[in-house]
């Protein structure tokens, strides 16, 4: 498919580090991470460019350390950590399924991924490549949802792409309640006067900011990532007035 017929031709993919871990949402299911590699190549074969942002929730998330006595910082780079091995563990299933990919660092780990350097980033994708960032923001205190958001600025992506257990943003919690409404398309304006907590809040007003749109879609259902970037989600499409 040609870049032409695509509504977003280079996006960012945010993927929590618990979704890595399956069902049980803690270390690694190399099932889940099969699935999510055919879903990128799906993506890839749509003639978009991608990269992928994941999270670090399924080893340790740091703010939760940090309440249990470990100093915030230190805590925030353990996570860190944990969202390089992440990256590994997707490149590998990304290798697998043949789709050729790089892991880019936050922190510098130059015997297993490459740090961070924008121009490189792009020059990959350029050549067909999945970019995997790791390392967050390489600072503590920042989520890697707002890493993403930051990447995809850097990168110039077209959308940041949130992928998460349900299939787009709720009035309230749908898993909590029956009668809760899936909004189809919100204006950044909306998403803050209702209080939807569809981003962390420095993240979200990043995006709204800098008017880049936010694709929030279920990670589980098939091809979801693929009718995205053709306009075609049936998540929920955040984007300006």
């Amino acid at each position: 498919m040609a870049k032409a017929s695509l509504a977003y031709d280079r996006v960012v993919l945010k993927i929590s580090g618990e979704a890595l871990g399956g069902k049980a949402g803690f270390g690694l299911e190399t099932q889940t991470l099969d699935y999510i590699a055919q879903e990128v190549k799906q993506v890839r074969e749509c003639g978009a460019d991608v990269a992928i942002v994941v999270g670090g929730g399924n080893f340790i998330r740091g703010s939760a350390f940090s309440e249990r006595g470990i100093d915030r910082t230190v805590a925030d780079h353990m996570g860190m950590m944990g969202t390089i091995m992440n990256a590994l563990a997707l490149q590998s299933a990304l290798e697998g399924a043949g789709v050729d990919s790089r892991v880019q660092s936050a922190i510098a780990v130059p015997e297993v991924a490459e740090s961070f350097i924008r121009r490189r980033a792009i020059r990959h994708m350029e050549k067909g490549r999945a970019v995997i960032f790791a390392g967050g923001t390489g600072n503590p205190y920042f989520t890697t949802d707002t890493a993403s958001v930051l990447r995809a600025l850097e990168i110039d992506a077209k959308a940041v792409l949130k992928a998460t257990k349900v299939e787009g943003v709720y009035d309230k919690d749908p898993k909590k309640h029956a009668d809760a409404v899936k909004y189809d398309r919100l204006t950044f304006g909306e998403a803050i006067d209702k209080r939807l907590k569809v981003m962390d809040e420095t993240a979200f007003t990043m995006c709204r900011e800098h008017n880049l749109p936010l694709i929030v879609l279920d990670l589980m259902k098939p091809g979801g990532m693929a009718l995205a970037v053709q306009g075609k989600t049936d998540g929920t499409l955040v984007e300006g007035e």
